[in-house]
């Protein structure tokens, strides 16, 4: 899965290339987070003042020089990723494929993992692995600056502690992760079992569209039952992951505010810190809690990463080298 692109010439500009491309525009994207977090601090202290008209259109002209750029680059990474995510599967595939083809006898699902599990597999991996970089350069960026925003505490002992919010959002993070583990345990062995359940039935159905003797009604019903009964437990277990992970996403909005409003109250801040320390606060908790996040991808993806290692180990070893190039253009 990752050797077939990574470590092969005919996909090694856009592997590396692509992935250097990725980086640095992930890079951009949270340099410019960076500067609307300083422009929060400045805008709001703006209002809270209303005394300065100039001042407010000369912060909305500010606003327009980043948020612009912002969402220009946002769009080009998306349009990347999507075809960085499209190689890999196609790197994948025809890798696969010629293994496949050496391989005697039926793999069960065969046909679902080279075309759905290749796809899902690039794109959950893109997905993820951006993400997790982009909460890494998020935190390299944005720690300081909640370090700093800290020392505005008023609250007895919080007051006391350096860095006191930065320490605040890694440990509600944390909890936060151990609680999602408990919650969502069960999960990607059922996603695994879906996936299972889903080909069995597919199978049957398209065996009934060639010979209809196939389209048994007790073997479907059967079939969409043992489906059915799965869907439900996954819609069970994803409504409690939900419950809890918006739980835990609103009160880390809200727990900002309630920290630094003593401050606000007594006139030790302005509004403008406020809000930057809102922000500040809300981009390292979602850093540290990316993992809470992205729970129900990441559960998909390590079910796709079974299925993929059962089908790997049912290939016969080929020695074929497929070029790829000669097959589409890249």
């Amino acid at each position: 899965m990752l050797k077939c692109f990574f470590a092969t010439k005919e996909w090694a500009l856009w592997a590396w290339g692509g992935l250097t491309f990725l980086f640095a525009i992930t890079w951009l994207q949270v340099y410019l987070t960076v500067l609307l977090n300083s422009w929060y601090g400045t805008f709001y202290d703006i209002l809270q003042k209303a005394d300065d008209v100039n001042a407010f259109w000369q912060s909305m002209v500010d606003f327009t020089y980043i948020a612009i750029p912002y969402i220009f680059v946002a769009m080009l990474a998306f349009y990347f990723a999507q075809h960085y995510s499209f190689r890999w599967r196609q790197a994948i595939t025809f890798h696969y494929l010629p293994h496949w083809e050496k391989t005697e006898g039926n793999i069960e699902g065969a046909s679902q993992r080279i075309q759905q599990d290749t796809y899902e597999f690039a794109k959950y991996l893109e997905s993820l692995g951006l993400g997790l970089f982009k909460a890494l350069l998020t935190l390299i960026a944005f720690i300081p600056i909640l370090w700093e925003l800290s020392s505005k505490i008023g609250l007895p002992i919080i007051r006391d502690i350096d860095g006191s919010l930065v320490w605040i959002a890694l440990l509600t993070s944390l909890g936060g992760i151990v609680i999602s583990y408990f919650v969502g345990i069960h999960l990607p062995g059922l996603e695994y079992n879906n996936q299972r359940v889903e080909a069995a039935y597919r199978k049957q159905l398209v065996y009934s569209e060639d010979d209809k003797k196939f389209a048994e009604i007790v073997s479907l019903t059967e079939l969409f039952t043992g489906l059915r009964t799965n869907y439900f437990r996954i819609f069970n277990h994803y409504s409690y992951f939900s419950l809890w992970s918006n739980l835990y996403g609103q009160v880390m909005i809200i727990l900002p505010y309630l920290l630094m409003a003593p401050s606000l109250f007594t006139g030790a801040i302005t509004l403008g810190i406020v809000t930057q320390t809102g922000n500040a606060f809300g981009k390292v908790n979602d850093s540290f809690s990316y993992l809470i996040d992205r729970w129900t991808d990441i559960t998909k993806f390590l079910s796709v990463i079974k299925r993929l290692n059962e089908f790997e180990k049912q290939l016969i070893p080929c020695q074929n080298n497929v070029q790829q190039t000669t097959t589409l253009d890249k």
